[in-house]
């Protein structure tokens, strides 16, 4: 698991492409936010995390499939990050940001990611908090 990269994945690298096409500048890793987003956009007080499905608990993604062998510890792992999860997108929002969760499986239809982008940037700031699609049923 040392060798899982956590920073510049593909789909991150999709993303930020894709947000440079359309325009925006952003900083990246920002390590004096909670959870490291993978991007920010500091003028429009947003940030965005992309996650792996299989990581961060995609729900109802064939990708988030929990492996069937050493059950225990996948479970503790892959619940421990999820409850991670939670918690950054509460401090960011309580800072004042507005988060924005795309997984690794919604990079695949960039028409549709960016719309989504299009929308999240263009929301009041004075609407902070999540957007994604399954933050009902996550919990967020």
């Amino acid at each position: 698991m040392s060798k899982v990269g956590g920073k510049d994945t593909k789909p991150e690298l999709i993303v930020r492409s894709l947000l440079h096409r359309m325009g925006y500048r952003f900083r990246i890793h920002r390590t004096d936010l909670p959870g490291n987003p993978d991007i920010s956009l500091p003028r429009h007080r947003k940030v965005i995390f992309v996650h792996g499905c299989f990581w961060h608990g995609h729900v109802e993604c064939p990708r988030a499939k929990r492996p069937s062998t050493n059950r225990e510890f996948w479970q503790k792992k892959l619940d421990k990050n999820i409850e991670r999860d939670r918690q950054n997108v509460t401090k960011l929002v309580a800072l004042g940001w507005a988060v924005l969760v795309i997984w690794q499986c919604e990079v695949k239809d960039l028409p549709k990611l960016k719309q989504r982008i299009e929308i999240f940037i263009g929301k009041d700031t004075e609407q902070s908090g999540i957007s994604t699609e399954d933050d009902k049923i996550r919990g967020h």
